[in-house]
């Protein structure tokens, strides 16, 4: 079959009243003067629930990338390299060629994250969603040492409508810098995020939240580098929530408050995870001879299941609830002090006691603590077997 006889089925909006709520907010300010600490939780929160429920069929589709233990054990020093790396650029390079470079960078990045949130729902207002045909636009060769198979490169009607959507928002951010504009790429980033990069057990999940408490704390607390670079970075890394209505941000001597993605996806990551947790734990105890999780964990598997007509215990309302603790507790720290706060140092906390306050109340704490979902290892299963046919 040719690809343009492909056919693609319209994928369902994932959790669309938490999308509309997260669009109504984010939208909020231009019309009425919202309380920014409010805001922040608001969004934060949504944008995490949004992506939890995204990140579902990707998990189970094993089209996500997902991180493996080392990366988790890696990912806080990688990322002290690139902040400090950019707090260097910004100390001796012209501010001037950073941010076009950075514009430039992001504003490519943004096109394809917002037309990835999009066309969903491109498709199905537009195309009712229809199957629709998926057409070739251009092919790389196969090059030694580059890429082992041809690479092509297919979109649907759909997906051209929502990337020449996403291009024209790409460039009003670049060309006039607005707050709506910003928010609006790094919210699409923060849901990407969530939905693509997984993480497949508490225990990993837990050295990535560790490790990045202590960068947080390390980065804010005692160094200037953090605030550094989140005030000089010009480009959608954090979400702009203004103190002022629309009409006065202009005027303004501190029209903002922020929040980086960061404190966003890291957490989002582990919320997602816990979602996926209760989802197969109930589909496995409605069917229990049916394998819906690959645990690298034989304790796992030897977990004794809750007694017929049980229910499950369910963790996401509890580590949700824990993440938006954690940043409340930021703001009122942060307005407490006046200063900038490392919201990890908070949210952290929050997702993991939930996670285990649960646990011990449900009696399950080895059983969560041994959960694995397996993606890891169908992901290797899955490279290999692609290795083993360009072969």
């Amino acid at each position: 079959m040719t690809a343009d006889r492909d056919m693609v089925s319209c994928e369902a909006i994932a959790a669309p009243f938490t999308h509309l709520a997260l669009f109504a907010l984010a939208l909020a300010p231009l019309f009425v003067v919202v309380d920014a600490n409010a805001n922040i939780a608001c969004v934060a929160a949504l944008t995490v629930i949004a992506g939890a429920y995204r990140s579902v069929r990707p998990a189970s589709e094993g089209s996500g990338e997902v991180m493996t233990r080392d990366d988790a054990a890696r990912f806080p020093i990688i990322g002290s390299c690139v902040l400090f790396g950019a707090f260097l650029a910004f100390k001796f390079l012209p501010k001037e060629l950073l941010d076009v470079v950075f514009g430039a960078y992001f504003g490519v990045l943004g096109t394809f994250a917002i037309s990835a949130v999009i066309t969903p729902l491109v498709h199905k207002c537009v195309f009712l969603s229809r199957d629709l045909r998926s057409h070739p636009i251009f092919a790389v060769p196969r090059v030694k040492w580059l890429n082992e198979e041809r690479w092509v490169a297919e979109c649907t009607a759909a997906e051209a409508i929502a990337t020449a959507l996403a291009g024209g928002f790409s460039y009003w951010y670049l060309t006039q810098k607005h707050w709506l504009a910003n928010n609006a790429l790094g919210l699409s980033f923060s849901l990407q995020g969530i939905e693509y990069l997984t993480i497949d057990s508490v225990q990993i999940g837990s050295i990535l939240l560790a490790g990045l408490f202590v960068y947080d704390v390390f980065w804010v607390f005692c160094t200037p580098v953090m605030v550094s670079v989140a005030r000089s970075f010009d480009a959608p890394i954090k979400l702009l929530f203004p103190r002022v209505a629309a009409s006065a941000i202009a005027g303004a001597d501190k029209p903002f408050s922020m929040l980086g993605l960061g404190d966003i996806v890291i957490p989002g990551l582990y919320v997602a995870m816990i979602l996926r947790m209760d989802a197969a734990r109930v589909a496995a105890h409605a069917a229990p001879k049916r394998a819906l999780t690959r645990s690298a964990s034989k304790a796992t598997s030897r977990a004794p299941p809750p007694a017929k007509g049980d229910k499950v215990p369910k963790y996401f309302p509890a580590v949700a609830i824990g993440y938006v603790m954690g940043i409340v507790t930021t703001i009122v720290v942060m307005n407490v002090f006046n200063a900038a706060q490392p919201a990890l140092l908070y949210i952290v906390p929050g997702v993991l006691g939930a996670t285990f306050i649960r646990a011990v109340i449900a009696g399950e704490v080895s059983t969560v603590w041994t959960y694995c979902e397996g993606l890891e290892e169908a992901q290797a299963e899955r490279d290999a077997a692609e290795n083993a046919k360009n072969k």
